[in-house]
This record gives structure tokens, C-alpha cells and sequence, in this order.
């Protein structure tokens, strides 16, 4: 049984890797519910790309679809964080009740 959570830790771990799920992640704990195009729109990025990485993100059981609206003849999503790892939250920059902690995210380091 182990063996299934280090999994999910390490499939967490590659998912956060990536600077702009990291911003997803961050958009979803401050509006939760919230769709990949509001994300989209927060963002400032391609919703097709925003797509994308949420869906890496729910595949890793690092966000639920919580809620689905029909929109002008599609389906609009609806998710939720799901990451309760103090780790994975740290990486995020939040505490573990969600609140930003001071210093937030360490950012690349500068070459």
C-alpha cells in the first residue's frame, strides 16, 4: 500500500514541477470553485493551454471536477484543489488552511 502513495507523491511532484500549474493551483485555492477559463482569463493565457495543465493536474489527483454548466452548447468545468501534502502545499507557498505564507513561492533562482 506504500508503494501507491509514493505514486501519487511522485506523480504530485512532476505535476508541481511546472511553474504554471503552480499559478493554476494557486488561482483554484483562492476561487474554489473556478473554471480553466476564468483561469484563463485571470492568468492571461491560452485557455487551450490552461486546459491542458488542469487536466495534468486532475490526473494526478491534484484538482476534482467539482461542477459542470452548460455554456452556448458546451460544458463549462468547475474544479477544486485537492492537495492536502503539507509538502506539496509549501512548493505552493500556502499553509496548510490555504493562506499564502510570508516569502509565498520561491521563484527560480536567478542565474
Amino acid at each position: 500500500m506504500g508503494d501507491d502513495k509514493k505514486t501519487d507523491d511522485n506523480e504530485l511532484l512532476i505535476a508541481l514541477r511546472h511553474p504554471l500549474r503552480r499559478q493554476i493551483l494557486r488561482a483554484m485555492v483562492a476561487q474554489d470553485p473556478i473554471s480553466p477559463r476564468e483561469i484563463s482569463e485571470e492568468l492571461k493565457e491560452p485557455l487551450s493551454n490552461i486546459s491542458y495543465h488542469v487536466r495534468v493536474l486532475a490526473d494526478c489527483g491534484a484538482v476534482t471536477l467539482v461542477d459542470t454548466t452548460p455554456v452556448r452548447g458546451s460544458m463549462q468545468h468547475f474544479y477544486s484543489p485537492t492537495i492536502e501534502e503539507p509538502w506539496a502545499l509549501a512548493v505552493l507557498g500556502l499553509s496548510e488552511d490555504g493562506e499564502p505564507t510570508p516569502g509565498g513561492e520561491l521563484e527560480e533562482p536567478e542565474p
